[in-house]
């Protein structure tokens, strides 16, 4: 049964849904989930209302409320959770990695995932540095596309503090996939970290068998 405060904020979105935009923005996400038809914009302003009139879910809710609009079939409502999760990134506890978890390999796409992995495991793996060997591990050996692609690119916001060996791990235990969406991942990160340290970026991809996509992603901005 869902939430009350969940209930809310869909009925709060369902007034604002736009079917003349709905259907863009289902193609640009080749159709994997329907959408209301609210531009981001439109979708923060809605939330900061909502928020401003009834407040942030309770502690002892807010996990609840966060996998109920997970499981609603509309795209705006992961994207509402993910802002809801955002909003808690600074409190939340270790033990937070189990939900964000459980959320990236539901309802997953790359929208979802780079937002989940980039942002959010970013913080809490720099806030509880621990949790990193275990479920980096975990997630390499998983077998699940997006679990590897949040290993490889939980760090793109760590510039000087990235751990390097850990990053090269990752890709190297990677480079022989032809999932684009791994492929892809590797490039990225590749890429953002080449902003703090070009020359190790550039060695790394000479020394490694990479995808072709991996390695025009990875040296694109870099001048040589």
């Amino acid at each position: 049964m869902t939430t009350p405060y969940a209930q809310q904020v869909r009925e709060r979105y369902l007034n604002h849904a736009n079917p003349e935009l709905a259907k863009p923005m289902e193609n640009y996400m080749r159709n994997q989930f329907p959408f209301l038809g609210i531009k981001t914009p439109e979708r923060e302003a809605i939330l900061k209302e909502y928020l401003h009139e009834h407040g942030q879910p309770t502690s002892e809710q807010f996990d609840q409320v966060i996998l109920d609009l997970w499981a609603m079939p509309e795209r705006e409502f992961q994207n509402v959770a993910m802002s809801l999760l955002e909003r808690y990134t600074k409190k939340a506890e270790a033990d937070h990695i189990v939900l964000i978890e459980q959320l990236i390999t539901t309802n997953s796409w790359w929208d979802t995932v780079d937002m989940l992995a980039g942002k959010l495991v970013g913080r809490l793996f720099h806030r509880f540095p621990e949790l990193i060997p275990e479920y980096t591990e975990r997630w390499m050996d998983s077998g699940n596309i997006w679990l590897i692609r949040s290993a490889i690119l939980f760090q793109l916001g760590y510039k000087q503090k990235t751990d390097t060996q850990l990053l090269f791990d990752m890709i190297r235990r990677s480079n022989d996939s032809k999932e684009f969406f791994i492929n892809k991942a590797i490039g990225w990160a590749l890429r953002q970290y080449a902003k703090t340290d070009a020359q190790a970026v550039v060695e790394f991809v000479e020394a490694t068998p990479l995808a072709p996509l991996s390695v025009r992603e990875a040296l694109k901005h870099i001048k040589r």
